[in-house]
């Protein structure tokens, strides 16, 4: 009897979890062994690796962490516990190389070979994000709670657009940039 009460309790409180949690979530831990995966040779490599952490179930187990631990501190914290803090990445950029990391409200970006670096923060309180250069720090965008975001145009103007496709294109022809990035 005592079985069948332990295994029920054990099923409530996965399906529970699943269904109060309401939570997509990042699947950082889980994103990040398929992204070392990925990484470490040939594809044929690769495919022997997936395989062999498919037997001995890694991928599951980090699949089930993230869907019932850390996707859910992640939708009730609203931050993600994996979070790449210190991370420093390379983007080529049109006029040479940017150095990006992750801090724990934003970036920080420095063009590579300079010392000089310009800040990208969000403050959550506000909802906004601002850039920070040289020591000063000026409101880019406010995010608001309608699904529209607030802009801060350079010539001092703001302008309202919705968190869509359409948004993105008005912002862009108003700030007067017209390359599109396709998204993977």
């Amino acid at each position: 009897m005592k079985k069948i009460n332990l295994k029920m309790a054990a099923t409530v409180m996965i399906c529970g979890s699943f269904l109060f949690s309401s939570c997509i979530g990042s699947f950082g831990l889980h994103s990040k062994l398929v992204s070392w995966n990925q990484s470490i040779g040939t594809k044929f490599v690769n495919e022997l690796v997936y395989l062999a952490c498919n037997i001995i179930p890694v991928y599951a187990v980090c699949y089930l962490a993230d869907a019932l631990v850390i996707n859910s501190i992640e939708f009730w914290s609203g931050s993600n516990p994996l979070a790449s803090i210190g991370d420093v990445k390379k983007v080529k950029g049109e006029n040479g190389n940017y150095l990006v990391e992750t801090l724990e409200n934003g970036y920080s970006i420095t063009k590579e070979g300079e010392t000089t670096s310009m800040e990208l923060i969000y403050n959550k309180e506000l909802n906004t994000w601002n850039v920070v250069a040289g020591g000063v720090s000026t409101e880019l965008l406010q995010l608001n709670n309608n699904g529209t975001a607030q802009l801060n145009l350079q010539n001092g103007e703001e302008m309202t657009v919705s968190l869509d496709a359409q948004g993105v294109a008005n912002a862009r022809h108003a700030v007067g940039i017209n390359t599109y990035y396709a998204s993977r």
